[in-house]
């Protein structure tokens, strides 16, 4: 008991210490969502909690980045957003973020509880009192500020072991501000350690030690005005999800709920009305023109499709004020962020976690993206500097049009909508496709005016209409949504998405990244005719006078690898599939095969991206490659070389080749192809298949000595990739028996020939050899590195929030 007494006594007597010290400091006050106080003589933030167990939303952010595409932390790049409420735990304040993913949405109070404690919930930091008065604590934040949250040394794990350096770290208050709705917070982050990589010593004054600004946010969470809108496969839109366990047993317990601003008429008994409240999208003063003008109108696009759904002037792109903040969560942000290399662009939303409102949208846009659509278009153009050196308008207009196409897409993120890789086969119908430029012939000349589609497309307004239009308490909102979706079907939109998409793990034969057409292999003949007819007229005038022809190499590479992606879009009709993300009821088709046609036609396409003839350079340019200039050091968006110093045009082939036989000689395409042929006789069969691979390749003669060496490492990697169906643990047997027969036949029908030369014949046949003696040893050789043609860093640009 005086043990008891005696602690009571030491702790008021602390408490009051703390107070009279706090009332004697000098202080800087804040007024706002939570009241604050700044001591300058220690660099202290106190806060004010008012209101135990109010929840709010906490998010992390940087506001400066590290200025690298591999390591990952942009300027303006978002964190985490966690609802978290203060609640009171003897002496201390402890910051709780309850869990959202299980709920028990019901009026019954036990029954809430009883799923709050069956599942874990986090708390985030634990703080003293520093003093009471009438119910409200203060408590020293700054230990918190200076918390890692962003995770940046997680993220620069790959570059060396950091941590902070408190002494190199200090709260920042130039962006320490305090509103009505929501305060911000920022510290000065110094991370010290032993860097061991490349990327972190390529952007940093000094490596061992990596500053950046870290902000935090305090939000007032939305009032209950918002009305959640139920998700539908089919609507194109992002979404959140959360298990209620209150759900009626019949009923699926998963809920799924769209992610929107909220957006309500003034008027909802007019066809066309203003917004209360319009969505406006700020972008970043630092932009410089033309980008700044180009990325206005493109943001602007999506006006149209507010329009379309009865709202005037709905959604709107001003300028960011100079005095704003561009991480204050009352401004949706287009940022222009700079990178030492190129890479993705992307666009990220504050979400309220219980509803799905969105709070914030904040896009990122890579500057030295419109680079690489300028170099695009200088590759293409027959000598574009000739006769002067500022003929760069056209280049320009094209590399403008696709960052007004950029704008609008990764706004379209923010706003809560997923990508749409199926819309580049349907005329261009969403910006919300990854666009590749669509270049046209006529009469022999190259043209790019059409390079990239203006405006918002078909099926973006669908998405908008399926998430922001409103409908009168006598409509059934169930049927009104689905009635937008299935006239969008009778119309021929189609909507797949990401993991649908991707070249090697997706089937879906009308889902690409970066190609065009409604037809794949049809494309990829105009864009294989388009490169050769750019290679030729390629020359030293597509540079400017005193350019290194390091430079021009440099130029020459995306028009090299110019077929790139529609070869991905033409080999996912090998064997794939065509389908919808249909519900029982919609009318829809579920899925089908793709025709044997088709796929015969596809094939035939692709297999001209492994000839000699189109993969050699011609001779007459190997002259414009020189080794490289001092300074001029290759880079990833450089042609690799096995020839040392010197160019290596051979080289370049079999990276090209290398890059079609990975997707067309894939396992899991040949087991559908063995599966397809099973079920109709008329498909395409894989040993079919196998045997025009084998023609195109081994089958193959050549007079010129240059184009027949090309041509024997074309063979070459065929034969690698058939030994890996044979041994991969993906193929199934069928796979690997139709495989080895055709090893085999190399052997008989092709290698025995005795026109071709008797050196090769014993190489191939020493490497078919020791494959059968010792399988279990094989392994892929690795082809020279293509260069990076998608945006470098990540996957694809991330929106998803479930």
């Amino acid at each position: 008991m005086r043990q008891y007494i005696f602690n009571t006594i030491t702790f008021f007597l602390i408490v009051n210490a703390f107070s009279q010290s706090l009332s004697t400091k000098t202080l800087k006050d804040y007024k706002g969502f939570f009241d604050f106080h700044y001591e300058a003589s220690t660099d202290k933030i106190y806060l004010k909690v008012k209101d135990l167990n109010k929840e709010f939303l906490y998010v992390n952010s940087l506001a400066s980045g590290v200025g690298s595409n591999d390591i990952g932390l942009d300027r303006g790049q978002l964190g985490q957003e966690r609802l978290v409420k203060f609640e009171k735990a003897g002496h201390k304040l402890l910051l709780v973020q309850p869990n959202l993913s299980y709920r028990a949405i019901t009026d019954n109070a036990l029954e809430k509880k009883s799923i709050e404690q069956a599942f874990a919930k986090s708390v985030l930091y634990g703080f003293k009192i520093i003093e009471e008065t009438n119910g409200t604590y203060v408590i020293d934040l700054t230990p918190f500020l200076m918390l890692d949250a962003h995770g940046v040394a997680n993220r620069l794990k790959s570059e060396g072991s950091y941590s902070i350096d408190t002494s190199k770290s200090a709260l920042s208050l130039d962006r320490t501000k305090a509103f009505p709705k929501n305060v911000e917070f920022e510290a000065l982050l110094t991370f010290k350690g032993q860097p061991k990589g490349r990327n972190i010593r390529s952007v940093t004054p000094t490596a061992s030690l990596v500053s950046v600004i870290q902000h935090h946010s305090f939000i007032e969470l939305p009032d209950d005005g918002y009305k959640k809108r139920e998700f539908d496969v089919r609507s194109g839109a992002i979404s959140i999800s959360y298990l209620d366990y209150a759900t009626p047993i019949q009923e699926s317990i998963r809920k799924r709920y769209i992610i929107r601003h909220r957006l309500e008429k003034k008027h909802p008994e007019q066809v066309i009305s203003e917004a209360k409240e319009p969505i406006i999208y700020y972008l970043d003063p630092g932009t410089p023109e033309p980008v700044r003008s180009a990325l206005l109108e493109g943001a602007n696009w999506w006006n149209q499709a507010y329009e379309a759904i009865g709202f005037k002037d709905a959604f709107q792109v001003k300028m960011l004020p100079e005095d704003a903040d561009p991480m204050d969560c009352r401004y949706n942000v287009i940022q222009w962020v700079h990178r030492s290399t190129r890479g993705w662009s992307y666009g990220g939303s504050v979400v309220d976690p219980r509803t799905g409102e969105i709070i914030k949208g904040h896009v990122s846009l890579g500057s030295l993206r419109i680079r690489q659509d300028f170099m695009i278009a200088q590759a293409l153009m027959n000598k574009p500097f000739a006769e002067r050196d500022d003929n760069y308008q056209p280049m320009l207009e094209m590399a403008l049009a696709r960052i007004r196409q950029l704008s609008a897409h990764e706004v379209g993120h923010t706003i809560g909508f997923a990508h749409n890789f199926a819309a580049s086969t349907n005329g261009r119908a969403s910006v919300m496709d990854y666009p590749h430029p669509t270049i046209t012939m006529t009469n022999g000349i190259i043209d790019f005016s059409d390079a990239y589609a203006v405006g918002i497309g078909d099926w973006d307004k669908v998405t908008v209409a399926y998430s922001y239009s409103e409908f009168d308490e006598s409509i059934n909102e169930k049927q009104a949504l689905n009635s937008i979706l299935k006239t969008a079907s009778n119309s021929g939109l189609r909507f797949i998405t990401d993991a649908d998409a991707r070249p090697q793990s997706g089937a879906h034969a009308l889902a690409h990244l970066w190609d065009n057409g409604t037809n794949a292999s049809e494309e990829l003949n105009n864009v294989l005719k388009v490169r050769a007819k750019a290679i030729a007229n390629f020359s030293k005038d597509n540079i400017r006078s005193g350019e290194s022809y390091s430079v021009l190499e440099d130029v020459f590479v995306p028009l090299y690898f110019f077929h790139r992606y529609q070869t991905e879009a033409a080999t996912k009709v090998v064997g794939g599939l065509d389908y919808n993300y249909a519900v029982k009821g919609d009318g829809q088709f579920i899925v089908k095969p793709v025709s044997a046609d088709d796929q015969k036609a596809a094939l035939n396409e692709i297999l001209n991206t492994i000839s000699a003839e189109t993969l050699a350079i011609p001779k007459d340019k190997l002259a414009l490659f020189p080794p490289r200039a001092f300074g001029y050091n290759r880079g990833r968006e450089s042609f690799s070389s096995n020839t040392g110093v010197a160019f290596d045009p051979m080289g370049a082939a079999v990276t090209a080749s290398d890059m079609t036989l990975k997707l067309l000689l894939n396992p899991e395409r040949a087991n559908r192809i063995i599966q397809q042929k099973s079920l109709d006789a008329k498909q395409l069969g894989f040993d079919d298949m196998l045997k025009q691979v084998l023609d195109s390749s081994f089958g193959k003669r050549h007079n010129d000595a240059y184009t027949n060496e090309i041509q024997q490492l074309i063979n070459e990697r065929v034969l690698m990739y058939l030994m890996n169906l044979a041994v991969s643990d993906a193929s199934i047997f069928q796979v690997k028996a139709k495989t080895n027969t055709a090893i085999n036949s190399l052997l008989s029908d092709y290698l025995s020939d005795k026109k071709k030369s008797s050196l090769y014949r014993s190489q191939f046949g020493m490497m078919i050899n020791e494959f059968r003696k010792h399988p279990e040893k094989f392994k892929i050789d690795s082809a020279p590195k293509i260069p990076d043609g998608s945006p470098i860093g990540s996957d694809y640009c991330n929106y998803t929030k479930n």
